[in-house]
């Protein structure tokens, strides 16, 4: 380990020399703990009686080597601070665990699971202009055991890693998803938590297994073609007193003022601007991605990072930022393909720049705006939606701003009963709408994240199946999400109707789709849309289709366009349109209407063209051309109105009703 690295914050690889390590001698025990007295390594190798460490380097470092201890025996330090008293830590480093309420640190050797995804690892690709379809899970409640009444362990309700693999990778392949996101996966003492406050940032939880369990975990879905994401959490941790909280006697991870050193979940804050602190955070990082071969980290709750407690009103947190930074650009240095994706609630620029221009260094970035307008929309009774349309049409304004990632995952609308719940109407209609939700979702600009349920009803489960065939089958809809041609209005101004309609491109007009939503409780019989071009439209998915669960207002017939004016195009085509429901339809143009060869020339200049480096001003500037905010005026006009009226406020922020 590079000592000066460590202590300015550079160091990425601190875990190989800090924590239990097996040689040839025995092993040899490394801590960290400047202001300790004293401390003693104690475990099952020595009847928990203690070893006493010895100073080493510049005394804020010790060691011990234990030629007895073997892998697989738990052990903790027994820290002594300065006023004499003590307490039994487990190790900071430490690569595995008990499970709980135990805390012991289990010693860890090279394990037996061999990876066989060289392939994977070699050609995954994280390219803007490739498709991104991520599902989400919780590895404890994805898929649960049968219950059993004699069943007083929820551990044993659980599938370890390899079960879950088992049953996993089959699920993803059927549906059409290609990367998986899970939750945090590092050890935390409460099962009631989705995992966000840790104890072992090195540890897979013992919840589900051996860290080899893990492996084989990853490297199936490797095999399979499918990508792994893991929640990352740099910004707090837990406080229970075995772990890091006052380590060695004094704040040495946290902040020792309680005006930012507790987070508003009630865990401490890391104190970034400790190099010790980013040294242990980097190394962490870049463990998982090395030893477990994960395919991206999500990194939570960035917005706490970069302002104060979250809030951007007591300005910005520039020692968190630089360890963004530094983090962002050393991860990318070692991991080239891996993507690095912020979970930021903030309107804070350049998230997703690279660092060498100013940026954060991010991949991507959760598009947390986009999900709060369009579950605020559509927690409005249709009637009243006309008032609110530029919820649905803002996004437009600064969908190319960042890289952004979609999302309507577990912590954005719950359940699916959850979800129903904050939507107007029958159930029928509540079912209508998560389908159009969905569907608009995976129609506009943006990479997807979803989460619906696990038992959902056979007719939803074969529409998300669909739906995400639908995505990755036409290129229209990913290959220039990151480019002003890859979206293009047709119908922005319907708000009396609410009716948005809009074309997906690539430099290819024949691989042209054109998506017509209508957000209103009643369909539309003769809709008439404009079309960029004369030639055939089939409609070649509908959210209304029978086998959905829907009324079946579909277009069944190819649709030749006339030469009719309308949206201020000189083609046109007449549709059925579902209520509360969308129409896809490919656009295959006549051979004379076809863009001249120089046309087609320019618009792969724009795909080709430097993707990274852009100012959030210009973009939102040249976004502004095709996306007009619309004017939200009252109307007169009134439409069926729907049942079961909500006024349902949708909460800017994931749902903290969990012990985050």
């Amino acid at each position: 380990m590079d000592f000066y690295g460590f202590y300015t914050g550079t160091e990425f690889h601190a875990h190989e020399y800090l924590g239990a390590h097996v040689t040839d001698d025995g092993v040899v025990f490394r801590v960290f703990a400047p202001a300790a007295s004293g401390i003693a390594v104690i475990g099952e190798f020595n009847e928990w009686n203690g070893d006493p460490m010895n100073k080493i380097y510049d005394g804020n470092f010790w060691e011990c080597v234990i030629p007895t201890a073997k892998v697989g025996q738990m052990y903790k330090y027994r820290i002594y601070d300065q006023s004499g008293g003590c307490l039994d830590r487990c190790d900071p480093y430490g690569r595995r665990m008990e499970l709980r309420p135990h805390s012991a640190s289990i010693i860890c050797g090279g394990g037996k699971q061999k990876f066989t995804d060289e392939k994977w690892l070699k050609t995954r690709d994280g390219g803007l202009d490739k498709p991104l379809n991520i599902y989400e899970i919780h590895a404890g409640s994805w898929r649960c055991k049968p219950d059993e009444e004699d069943q007083k362990d929820v551990a044993e309700h659980w599938y370890n890693y390899r079960e879950l693999a088992d049953l996993l990778v089959p699920y993803l392949k059927e549906n059409h998803y290609h990367y998986v996101e899970m939750m945090p996966l590092a050890e935390h003492p409460s099962d009631e938590s989705w995992g966000y406050q840790i104890s072992g940032f090195f540890s897979p939880t013992s919840r589900y297994g051996t860290p080899d369990d893990l492996k084989y975990l990853v490297n199936k879905c490797h095999n399979a073609g499918i990508g792994v994401i893991m929640d990352f959490v740099p910004v707090h941790f837990a406080v229970d007193d075995y772990a890091l909280w006052n380590f060695d006697g004094t704040a040495l991870y946290e902040y020792p003022h309680g005006d930012v050193g507790k987070s508003e979940w009630g865990s401490c804050n890391f104190m970034h601007s400790r190099g010790e602190v980013r040294s242990f955070l980097q190394s962490a990082a870049d463990y998982w991605l090395e030893e477990f071969h994960f395919d991206g980290l999500r990194m939570d709750a960035i917005s706490n990072l970069i302002y104060w407690q979250g809030n951007p009103a007591r300005g910005e947190n520039k020692d968190a930022v630089q360890f963004l930074q530094n983090l962002n650009s050393g991860l990318k240095a070692r991991f080239p393909s891996a993507l690095l994706i912020a979970e930021d609630s903030t309107a804070r620029p350049n998230i997703t720049t690279p660092v060498w221009s100013g940026g954060l260094g991010f991949d991507y970035k959760w598009s947390g705006g986009w999900t709060k307008d369009l579950l605020e929309y559509l927690s409005k009774d249709p009637i009243e939606r006309k008032n609110y349309h530029d919820q649905l049409t803002m996004s437009m304004l600064y969908a190319y701003c960042e890289h952004y990632i979609l999302t309507l995952g577990s912590r954005d609308v719950g359940t699916l009963k959850d979800f129903a719940d904050k939507l107007p109407g029958s159930e029928e209609q509540k079912n209508a709408q998560i389908r159009e939700a969905y569907a608009y979702m995976m129609l506009h600009p943006g990479c997807k994240m979803m989460a619906p349920d696990k038992d959902m009803p056979k007719e939803l489960e074969l529409f998300v199946k669909d739906l995400n065939n639908m995505y990755l089958a036409h290129p229209a809809l990913y290959q220039l999400d990151d480019e002003y041609d890859g979206f293009e209005w047709v119908q922005l101004m319907k708000y009396e109707e609410n009716v948005i309609a809009f074309m997906r491109k690539t430099e290819k007009p024949e691989e042209t789709i054109l998506a017509v939503c209508n957000f209103a409780a009643i369909p539309y019989e003769n809709y008439n849309v404009g079309v960029p071009f004369a030639g055939k439209y089939k409609e070649i998915f509908n959210s209304d289709d029978k086998k959905y669960g829907g009324n079946g207002v579909v277009n069944t017939r190819v649709k030749a366009a006339k030469k009719a004016e309308c949206d201020e195009r000189e083609y046109s085509i007449t549709v059925k349109l579902p209520a509360l429901g969308v129409a896809v339809f490919t656009c295959t143009p006549e051979e004379t209407e076809k863009k001249p060869a120089a046309e087609h020339s320019q618009i792969k200049k724009s795909i080709t063209k430097t993707r990274t480096v852009r100012k959030a001003a210009g973009k939102t500037k040249a976004a502004v051309k095709t996306a007009v905010k619309p004017v939200t005026k009252k109307v007169t006009k009134e439409a069926p109105q729907i049942v079961n009226k909500t006024e349902e406020k949708i909460p800017v922020k994931k749902d903290l009703t969990e012990k985050k």
